[in-house]
């Protein structure tokens, strides 16, 4: 998507800038908001120091505000943006937008401010490509319900009865808020805006939407408790697109909320003075005597969300535009739902708590490691959530004890896009799947990957997606454990002769016990492919679990002889490269092989095999369509695992790994006991604390 028409608005650059407040610095990504201020100091340099910089209006910046109105300096108000983030930044959520004004601030009606003026001079800027490009964007919201933090739950069905009449909401705001005082309004004004409603709206239902802060007792409200009989308190914590969804028009007096019951078409009434009012979209109880001109919606949308926000990608730390930020809230989103509530984790390392909690990671959510079935079961129970267990690690016992509890239980295991560096050496997953069905390597049972590839509907947008994704995946020559590897010197690799790659595997790997029937080890497959191929150069390369000595599963001399070459420490994506055929029994290497255009014989039941794309010597007949390859890759790196990113640890799409993973050094064999200490201690550290995003 091209960057926004709107482009930010830029401030002058200034060399050296202080902050009187030292969470200043603590923003992530500070420097990419707001690349025009150079370096930052954390003291104040008479004669050296150019600006200073602090959070609004807040107590916290009173000295950063005098000590520049003192020198004669100019003072850079910094906010959170309108479209912030996925939780509270006060518990640590990582922000996708900022506001930067070197004017005033947007909340303070009382002077000018850098929002107002954009607004003011929209005409010059906001042309008919700008106002299209507003209106794709509150397109967007709109149809996803984003708001400022994202991070509360759905509306509850049935909190609302169907309308029968007129439903109006009122807004309150936490005592003290910044933005009641500087918008020109008071506590007082809260209750001449509620007998206002009462009064002007008879026949109408009045809801009076308490701050979720309230509700929670964290804070206290404008409105007092007690409310006149007939008025409606909603206090749940839900999306505010849809408690929206639920009204008929909307009273503020200078509440975020005002402005986005305007952008879903609702008529808005303030009391106070937001940065949206006294342009001629909403109906103003006071003042706003620089504006009173009108305005388009599109132009103050443009102004406020296109010009004054700057947006950056905390995955990539890159500066983005709008439509890009939207992508990363709804990804976040989405995640935050996925693993809301409860989860008991079960049959895990303890070197894996740390990883496993940032996969599972949710605002709402609450994550605890049990080391029996039983005792996971009941806390599941008990806190209404669900079970996560290891898949490799389950057994008939741990099964039946999930199955006799009342709490959901899913799988989990390695995505496909792992890591650089194995599992057995201790570098955590940046993706795995769950599973809440069966496991991908299990062809003995369904699973959700194949009940994916078997009813999914792959539309066009999806699969040019997933032919992106595979052709960046080739071109980066990206695999599952991306390991340092040696070069192809030998001169077989050359040969004109047809080649197939024989990969080895772990022989007491899951997928083999699930997948195979009479090829079951390393030197099975090895003799089926030597008869199967007799003129071919056969190259057989080792698991790298087994070449590290990790897993069993290392040939005999008798059986290492039937192949024309044998490797170790070679990266899989690298030996593609050079080969016809590759041969496995159940290998993740046959699906990097498919993606790579080669032809794969398997010898398993592996998840890839049986939608007409491989030489399968076993039947499937659970698996009846024909797939394409761009929707085997969809369903399998797209719509089935989940990935955080290798360098940040939040959420991240596929391509975004793919490309971390890609410019990373390769790993390294060595320090193996040193890197298990790190992550036994860096998972104990992070026991009682979920990550922030």
């Amino acid at each position: 998507m091209q960057v926004a028409a709107a482009q930010v608005f830029p401030l002058p650059q200034y060399r050296r800038v202080w902050a009187g407040s030292p969470g200043v610095y603590a923003l992530p990504g500070l420097a990419g908001f707001v690349p025009e201020l150079q370096s930052f100091s954390r003291r104040f340099e008479p004669g050296r120091t150019e600006a200073a910089i602090g959070w609004g209006l807040k107590p916290s910046s009173v000295l950063a505000r005098r000590t520049a109105a003192r020198e004669g300096l100019p003072y850079i108000a910094l906010e959170d943006g309108f479209l912030r983030s996925v939780g509270l930044g006060e518990l640590g959520a990582r922000p996708v937008s900022l506001i930067a004004d070197d004017l005033g601030v947007y909340y303070d009606a009382s002077r000018p401010s850098r929002l107002e003026q954009l607004i003011l001079d929209a005409p010059s800027w906001a042309d008919a490509r700008v106002a299209g490009e507003a209106r794709e964007a509150i397109g967007r919201i709109v149809a996803a319900g984003l708001s400022k933090t994202n991070s509360a739950p759905p509306l509850a069905p049935g909190a609302f009865a169907a309308r029968t009449r007129r439903r109006v909401l009122v807004v309150d705001q936490t005592f003290g808020d910044a933005s009641i005082r500087y918008g020109g309004a008071e506590t007082a004004t809260f209750g001449r805006m509620l007998d206002a409603a009462i009064r002007d709206e008879p026949d109408a239902e009045i809801v009076v939407r308490r701050h979720p802060a309230v509700s929670a007792g964290a804070k206290r409200g404008c409105l007092p408790r007690d409310l006149p009989a007939g008025v409606r308190v909603f206090d749940a914590d839900c999306r505010p697109a849809d408690l929206l969804a639920e009204v008929d028009a909307v009273y503020v007096v200078t509440s975020l909320l005002g402005f986005e019951a305007l952008l879903r078409g609702l008529p808005v009434r303030c009391f106070g003075t937001p940065f949206y009012a006294g342009w001629g979209l909403t109906r103003d109880e006071a003042p706003a005597p620089r504006r009173g001109r009108p305005r388009t919606l599109e132009q103050v949308f443009a102004a406020a969300y296109m010009r004054y926000s700057r947006y950056l990608d905390p995955v990539t730390g890159e500066a983005c535009d709008i439509h890009q930020a939207i992508d990363r809230l709804l990804l976040f989103r989405r995640r935050a739902d996925e693993n809301a509530g409860y989860t008991a984790c079960l049959g895990f390392a303890p070197w894996k708590h740390r990883p496993v909690r940032e996969l599972l990671a949710s605002p709402r959510g609450r994550v605890e490691f049990f080391a029996t079935a039983p005792a996971a079961a009941r806390a599941a129970e008990r806190n209404e959530g669900r079970v996560v267990y290891w898949a490799a690690r389950e057994t008939p016992a741990m099964r039946e004890a999930l199955d006799a509890g009342a709490a959901p239980a899913a799988r989990m295991e390695d995505g496909f896009i792992r890591s650089r560096g194995l599992g057995s050496d201790f570098f955590g997953a940046a993706s795995v799947s769950i599973d809440d069905l069966g496991i991908y390597y299990d062809a003995s049972r369904p699973s959700r990957l194949e009940t994916l590839l078997q009813t999914a509907e792959f539309d066009d947008r999806l699969r040019a997606r997933a032919a992106r994704l595979r052709a960046e995946v080739v071109a980066r020559g990206v695999s599952k454990y991306n390991l340092a590897g040696g070069a192809l010197d030998h001169p077989l690799w050359s040969s004109e002769r047809r080649k197939v790659l024989v990969v080895g595997q772990v022989e007491t790997d899951k997928s083999i016990a699930k997948g195979c029937e009479d090829v079951r080890t390393n030197a099975d497959l090895l003799q089926r492919v030597r008869a199967a191929h007799p003129d071919a150069v056969v190259i057989y390369k080792e698991h790298p679990d087994v070449t590290a000595g990790n897993r069993p599963g290392r040939l005999s001399a008798e059986a290492a002889a039937l192949a024309d070459l044998a490797v170790e420490n070679l990266d899989v994506a690298r030996c593609l490269e050079r080969v016809d055929v590759l041969a496995t029994m159940t290998s993740l290497a046959g699906f990097e092989a498919l993606m790579r255009g080669k032809v794969v014989e398997t010898w398993g039941r592996p998840f890839y095999a049986g939608w007409g794309l491989t030489q399968d010597a076993l039947a499937i007949p659970r698996r009846t369509r024909r797939l394409t390859l761009d929707e085997l890759v969809a369903g399998a790196l797209i719509l089935y695992p989940i990935y955080v990113s290798s360098r940040t640890r939040l959420p991240c799409e596929p391509e975004d790994l793919v490309r971390e993973i890609a410019a990373a050094p390769p790993a390294s064999g060595g320090g193996r006991k040193l890197r298990m200490l790190r992550a036994v201690l860096g998972s104990l550290l992070s026991r009682e604390a979920a990550p922030a995003w």
